[in-house]
């Protein structure tokens, strides 16, 4: 069955799980930190919690049983070096080929994500800041996601139309805030989510698109 397609403006992307397989790399650090101080590794539910959540909420959630806890393992991170673990990050295929032809129709592009100070060295690492217009982190607004606020932020910034505008992500979060936000939103790898649509590969995201509606050629 032939995708429903769309007069898109702007793609908004969540980075972890989407533009990146970050699991290694979130359950390094998370581990790193909860064993240093002596609690036990994650459990798979704790990991899928701190993949999708900030550094902040995540350690709270890790040691909501003990204050004291938590205290060490804040100050623990602030010794941490994240880019010993962003060596751990896999792009996804095909991402850079997407966004080369989202660029070439003229459709915005951004990331909304709930990382914090490691975004930065990602971007430069992965040679990403000529892919993106807009990119908005935990750091930059005052309601992480699910709260509306980063992509009513990339609407404002980038001026474009919430009607035009898709969100592409991996867990309930990302739809959440996609739902939240009135735009639509595309699954990535993860059908039980799906509300506008799914893909399970980044190329695939054009078949949502109307031909050539804002072709720079």
């Amino acid at each position: 069955m032939k995708n429903v397609q769309w007069d898109v403006e702007c793609v908004i992307y969540d980075c972890d799980g989407v533009l990146f397989d970050s699991l290694d790399a979130n359950s390094r650090l998370y581990n790193y930190i909860a064993t240093s101080i002596g609690r036990a590794g994650l459990t798979y539910d704790e990991l899928r919690y701190c993949h999708t959540h900030t550094v902040y909420e995540s350690i709270n959630h890790l040691f909501r049983h003990d204050g004291v806890l938590e205290k060490k393992a804040l100050e623990l991170l602030k010794t941490v070096d994240l880019k010993d673990f962003i060596v751990y990050l896999k792009m996804e295929p095909n991402l850079l080929e997407t966004l080369a032809a989202l660029k070439k129709r003229g459709i915005k592009r951004a990331i909304s994500t709930n990382r914090t100070t490691s975004m930065g060295g990602i971007m430069d690492r992965f040679d990403l800041r000529p892919h993106f217009d807009m990119v908005v982190t935990a750091l930059d607004v005052k309601h992480p996601k699910p709260h509306p606020e980063s992509v009513k932020t990339i609407l404002e910034t980038l001026q474009v139309d919430r009607e035009k505008t898709l969100y592409v992500g991996d867990s309930d979060v990302d739809r959440d805030t996609a739902t939240s936000s009135g735009v639509k939103f595309i699954a990535y790898k993860n059908r039980e989510i799906a509300l506008d649509g799914f893909i399970d590969d980044h190329l695939a995201l054009l078949d949502f698109l109307l031909p050539g509606e804002h072709s720079q050629e």
